[in-house]
């Protein structure tokens, strides 16, 4: 297509919808065209791959999670479907920055963390490998939160993001499906069928809303279904009798489910209501899924040939028990044949070790909210334990721990390691964790359904649409193979001794890092030094990611440069971003440690040419596309044996940053890519940790004799400016649950070598080549198909030309 061709189609949309020219329409009108344009390809690219998909009987992939972090979706239309460079000068001709139409768009508010941006990476990676793939999710209306820093506190506003995102949403009221909470159950048997009666319940209507990814420079393209909660009718007769209140307080009740991602938990009302939103997103989605079946097929006995459902995370489990419902109540099968098929359906990813994330449910909540569902789970419970039985005999210790339900709760991962064919980690240490520790007894029961699928990200978003003078760099040196095939980009590797390419590479990183200052200054004021070195920690605020070790170490060289003044020392710029949730108030004093912390140093002027801190408020998918090019250290320095992956490391990584960090996570995968000696590592190995804990950590004993730390925790606790620290000093040294105090001297050790490391610059240059060169095997293509192969048993689309 010409920029001619496509000027037309935007003028032509923009008079449809807003009866105006290109040049006087506002940049709103013109976002939302475009946006209507790309919607619209990829509703028809769509149709014709499912067209494919059902003619040759592929299976499909049902994703369930509770959040998708998709960031804005106009820039990577276009680009993956071709049009980014006429787009461009269309406007281009009509004096129009399309940059400045990207900046239009509000980041989707449907997800947190790396769990979401993981699902929202896979489903691009299904769209452009060719996987027929279909995500599940809610279309929450405020999204996690907007994060607002004042004095240092983080406040949480309402995330509206919906006005701006709605556009590439595609309602289907037609497909809702009626989702039942509370009410009493009703059995009968009549001539050996048995009847369930589900009698005062409250129904919900989950109304589907569709939006679509492109896969790259293919025809493939995935879709995001989203559910919104409704009334299912207005309650006109309370309103005819004036009872206004009562007739508004059912419709508001209802909706109240897809209103806020992750309410908080800590009353028993954010209990039942996160409890009501994971039953609302499992039932819709596997009455959609049974329903799409039935509509190609006319019969479940296939189900397992044709649909394979990967439950990400434990958020969804409720899927299980709500299939089982589904066969045995409205179908008519047997219990044996209903839970044959949902065991050959299900799989399961886990994404974490922490206790936390494992989701138990009250006994009481759950039967009193899903009463049908609860019977379910008791009789899937009590065949779980015989068949356990049989397996340990005589260890009931070990079939109490393993049962569904036990000490009066509903226990979602075991539901899920019971029932699914294959339960995966997602790094290869954390495939391993998950086998010796949290389901060591699973996996000796079925330790053939343990697998490892190692993350993966959408590399284009941050590559192809972010850094493009890196781009232009690999054009030249290596061809555009990256471009469709990631792993094309080791070829990279045999310049690392080319003097010319690892020169380029440095200017490239300072011309994104004066980008990064100059969009920093613009949106925030904040003025930062491009020659400084860019040390950037952006993820969930937790004390497990160890944000706090991260502040102890710039709080020692402060005082160090105080002490120093003439000091040889590197300029350092210390970005952070991350929020926090609601109502974990350890991590909210983080942050204000850490804001608090940035203040005191960059209103200085002994240090502050430096040293330098910077909290990115609210940040989110369309600011780590501007701060990826640009950082030059990965701080990934969570407590060996914790984080089970990451993802930003890879983004990191891909970009040229040299990776900080301990052996946890992918980061021992990123680290046997690219060569231990092109990072910076440091810390306790994992079973180091297991040993510290087995034999009783203190962390006194690593503060007593440590110069260093004992000076700057005092620093801290004392504070200055009438604030101090002293919750956050005093839990680590008295509990420090993720031995901060244990690693950091290493880590101060490995800061220094960085320093020496980053004074050499064709030894750094020649490490961040090491590193993008290498990073081809974290795509989320390469996860997909994984997946695809090992677990799914799901072929491509075979898609031509």
């Amino acid at each position: 297509m010409t920029s001619k061709e496509f000027g037309k189609i935007l003028q032509d949309k923009l008079t449809s919808e807003y009866g105006v020219e290109l040049n006087v329409a506002s940049n709103q009108q013109i976002y939302r065209s475009l946006a209507l344009i790309c919607r619209q390809m990829m509703s028809e690219n769509h149709k014709k791959f499912q067209s494919k998909a059902i003619g040759t009987g592929t299976k499909q992939v049902y994703y369930l999670c509770m959040e998708f972090l998709m960031g804005r979706s106009l820039k990577m239309s276009l680009f993956n479907l071709g049009l980014d460079e006429v787009a461009k000068k269309a406007l281009a001709d009509a004096d129009i920055a399309l940059d400045s139409i990207f900046e239009e768009e509000p980041d989707a508010g449907l997800g947190n963390g790396g769990l979401g941006r993981l699902a929202a990476c896979y489903l691009d990676g299904m769209a452009t490998t060719g996987v027929c793939g279909t995500g599940y999710s809610i279309l929450y209306e405020y999204g996690i939160f907007k994060q607002k820093i004042v004095d240092g506190w983080q406040q949480e506003r309402a995330d509206n993001w919906l006005p701006g995102g709605q556009v590439w949403l595609k309602s289907h009221p037609d497909q809702a499906v009626e989702v039942r909470f509370d009410g009493e159950i009703r059995e009968n048997w009549d001539n050996g069928f048995h009847y369930i009666q589900h009698t005062n319940y409250n129904s919900v209507m989950a109304v589907p809303s569709d939006m679509y990814v492109q896969g790259y420079d293919g025809k493939g393209v995935a879709k995001l279904r989203l559910w919104q909660a409704k009334a299912p009718d207005f309650d006109m007769s309370s309103f005819s009798l004036g009872n206004y209140n009562t007739a508004m307080s059912k419709n508001a009740n209802a909706e109240l489910i897809s209103k806020v991602l992750y309410p908080n938990d800590n009353h028993v009302e954010g209990k039942i209501l996160r409890l009501r939103q994971q039953y609302f997103l499992s039932a819709a989605s596997i009455g959609d899924i049974v329903q799409n079946h039935l509509s190609s097929y006319a019969t479940l006995e296939n189900l397992p040939d044709k649909v394979a459902i990967q439950l990400n995370d434990t958020h969804p489990t409720l899927a299980i028990p709500e299939m089982m419902r589904i066969l045995l109540d409205e179908c008519g099968f047997g219990w044996d044949k209903a839970f044959d098929i949902c065991q050959k359906v299900f799989s399961y990813t886990n994404h974490t070790v922490m206790a936390e994330a494992l989701e138990k449910w009250n006994v009481d909540i759950f039967k009193m909210t899903l009463p049908r569902i609860y019977q379910i789970v008791v009789e899937m419970d009590r065949r779980a334990r015989e068949e356990l039985a049989k397996a340990f005999p005589g260890d009931q210790g070990k079939i109490d721990y393993m049962a569904l339900i036990g000490d009066n709760q509903v226990r979602m991962a075991n539901i899920c390691a019971y029932t699914a064919n294959s339960i995966n980690g997602v790094s290869k240490l954390h495939s391993e964790i998950i086998k010796d520790s949290v389901f060591h007894d699973y996996y000796l029961f079925k330790p053939k359904a343990f697998k490892n699928v190692t993350n993966g990200i959408a590399y284009r978003r941050w590559l192809l649409a972010s850094n493009p003078e890196l781009c232009k760099l690999l054009d030249e040196t290596i061809g555009d193979g990256y471009k469709h095939d990631a792993s094309d980009l080791t070829k990279l590797n045999k310049y690392e001794n080319d003097k010319t390419v690892l020169k380029r590479l440095n200017e490239i990183k300072l011309a994104n890092k004066k980008e990064f200052a100059n969009y920093l200054a613009k949106s925030t004021g904040q003025v930062i030094d491009p020659n400084s070195i860019f040390d950037c920690q952006v993820k969930r605020m937790h004390e497990y990611k160890r944000q706090h070790l991260n502040a102890l170490n710039i709080a020692a060289q402060y005082l160090y440069l105080k002490e120093n003044p003439n000091a040889d020392f590197i300029p350092k710029t210390y970005i952070f971003g991350a929020k926090a949730a609601p109502g974990y108030y350890m991590a909210k004093q983080m942050i204000r440690m850490i804001c608090k912390l940035g203040d005191l140093i960059n209103n200085d002027p002994a240090v502050r040419d430096k040293l330098r801190v910077v909290y990115l408020e609210e940040y989110c998918v369309s600011l780590s596309e501007h701060l990826m090019p640009a950082a030059e250290v990965s701080e990934q320095i969570s407590l060996a044996g914790t984080e089970a992956s990451g993802t930003g490391n890879m983004k990191f990584m891909l970009n040229g940053a040299i990776t900080l960090g301990t052996l946890d996570g992918a980061n021992v995968e990123i680290a046997d890519a690219a060569g231990k000696e092109n990072e910076l590592i440091f810390g306790m190995l994992t079973p180091e940790v297991n040993n510290l804990k087995q034999v009783g950590y203190h962390p006194n004993a690593f503060i007593t004799g440590d110069d260093v730390a004992n000076y700057t925790l005092n620093f801290l606790e004392r504070g200055w400016n009438g604030e101090n620290f002293h919750e956050v000093t005093e839990n680590l040294r008295t509990s420090d649950p993720y031995m901060v105090m244990a690693d950091f001297k290493d880590y101060r050790r490995a800061q220094a070598d960085l320093q020496k490391l980053y004074g050499d610059r064709e030894k750094w240059a020649q490490m961040s080549l090491k590193n993008t060169a290498n990073s081809g095997i974290f795509s989320a293509d390469r996860a997909v198909l994984d997946y695809a192969r090992d677990i799914w048993h799901a072929s491509t689309v075979p898609m031509g030309k």
